[in-house]
């Protein structure tokens, strides 16, 4: 059996393939733009040692998101979650501030914190009774008097231990297990204006709808990331949900059936587009019949808000990726996704809805019924799309084939730099391309790919 080897090269490690090679990525990304070529080997989603080196690379040593402020909105509020193999607890203090604090007690390493998510003023470690307050400050050494310690042992700090950075843009959390990142501000750079476009629906801005699902697939977890911006699957993945939605329009509307923006009586030809950004980040858009979007009749509001180029844009359906885990689906509803990474062939997410603070009854049950009637597990699409991750993965075993072909529509109408919808926007894309729905461009995989690249060698 093959078995992968770690060699010390300075003050890093690298990992070695199974074959012997050490795998850095950069041979597993083949980029000649001059021959209008693109291509990722398929050893990028099924070698264990790349894997390996990825969780090193990205959830270890960079930004990942952690969630969103919405869910601890009071003291003493906490969540649960991992950055990369780290278990982590993310908390508010008495003060209203919020920590991520690495969720492993100091005197033998226990995770402190069992629960998902609560209220807690301390965490009381399970195994020998160390407590710890909301902000990590050790509160209490079990019989410490009684312990013998010599002077030495109070030279070490006691607290829980603070994840290196977190920031906060917008709500949405974000935290590094190492100190040694750019700032979160150049890490976002223009996906800030496309997190904007989502927060500001209302005057408040966003909050996480109570309820969270859980759910994994058995595929490598770059699937999900292409998956998100990926137009051209859309037709041949959801057929049954199409033809629901063809069986919906014919039949009388019940007033508590999901409308959703992709049924309409005067469907007008639909446009899309893409903006690959720098760090991986990327977007795709589509121009989708509005007036079953929950905003459609707020227009005017929001355009006295916001102006009339940025409320066009929020009816748009929007797609966008966070690099490397973070995913925010706006169509009618606007699904969070956080992506856990759990081996080559294994992924788990975490999904949220997202809905505007103070938003009227009404408009939160139409945007409910959409989001449930698409997105997770129990929706129409995430099933279909899950199996078919699977059955990628079960595919790409396949040693026989290297190089994936799944990057190469809308080479030709690229645009280096902004176009003119960046340009409306105000971004700076590295890549733009726009055209028919049906052209369905897979360009703009290519900048996550080279930071991956990038990143990885």
């Amino acid at each position: 059996m093959a078995v992968s080897l770690w060699v010390e090269v300075g003050h890093d490690y690298m990992v070695t393939s199974p074959h012997g090679d050490v795998c850095n990525g950069s041979d597993l990304i083949d980029d000649r733009p001059q021959d209008g070529v693109f291509r990722v080997h398929r050893d990028a989603f099924r070698d264990p040692a790349v894997f390996e080196l990825e969780m090193q690379r990205f959830f270890e040593r960079g930004w990942v998101c952690v969630g969103h402020e919405s869910q601890i909105p009071h003291p003493h509020d906490f969540v649960t979650v991992r950055i990369g193999r780290s278990p982590v607890i993310i908390s508010r203090d008495g003060q209203g501030q919020v920590h991520a604090l690495h969720n492993s007690c100091r005197h033998k390493g226990a995770v402190v914190c069992q629960n998902q998510s609560g209220n807690k003023r301390a965490h009381l470690c399970p195994y020998h009774g160390w407590s710890y307050a909301s902000d990590g400050r050790n509160l209490l050494i079990k019989d410490k008097a009684e312990g013998d310690y010599a002077p030495a042992f109070d030279l070490d700090g006691h607290h829980l231990q603070a994840v290196a950075r977190f920031g906060v843009y917008r709500g949405f959390m974000f935290a590094s297990l190492s100190s040694d990142v750019p700032s979160l501000e150049v890490h976002l750079g223009d996906v800030r204006t496309l997190i904007d476009l989502a927060v500001d629906q209302a005057p408040d801005g966003l909050e996480l709808v109570p309820g969270v699902v859980h759910y994994r697939f058995r595929a490598n977890w770059k699937l999900q990331l292409e998956n998100t911006i990926d137009a051209y699957h859309f037709a041949s993945t959801h057929p049954s949900y199409l033809r629901l939605l063809e069986r919906r329009a014919s039949m009388p509307q019940r007033a508590d059936a999901p409308k959703t923006i992709w049924q309409s009586q005067n469907k007008p030809k639909e446009m899309m587009g893409s903006f690959g950004l720098a760090r991986g980040h990327a977007m795709v858009w589509t121009t989708t019949p509005v007036e079953n979007h929950p905003l459609f009749d707020q227009r005017a509001q929001l355009q006295s808000r916001v102006g009339a180029v940025r409320t066009q844009w929020m009816m748009r359906t929007r797609q966008l990726n966070v690099f490397p885990n973070l995913q925010i689906a706006s169509s009618a509803a606007i699904q969070m996704r956080v992506i856990h990474p759990v081996s080559v062939d294994s992924t788990e997410i975490t999904s949220y809805c997202l809905a505007p603070v103070g938003e009227a009854a009404q408009k939160r049950r139409q945007r409910l019924r959409q989001y449930e009637d698409f997105f997770n597990p129990s929706g129409l699409a995430t099933p279909d799309d899950t199996t078919i991750y699977e059955d990628c993965q079960r595919g790409m075993v396949s040693g026989a084939i290297e190089w994936q072909q799944g990057h190469a529509r809308g080479m030709q109408r690229l645009v280096l730099g902004p176009d003119a919808h960046a340009q409306e926007l105000g971004i700076h894309p590295m890549t733009s391309v726009s055209g028919t729905f049906e052209m369905s461009d897979e360009t703009v995989f290519h900048a996550m790919y080279r930071h991956w690249r990038k990143v990885m060698a």
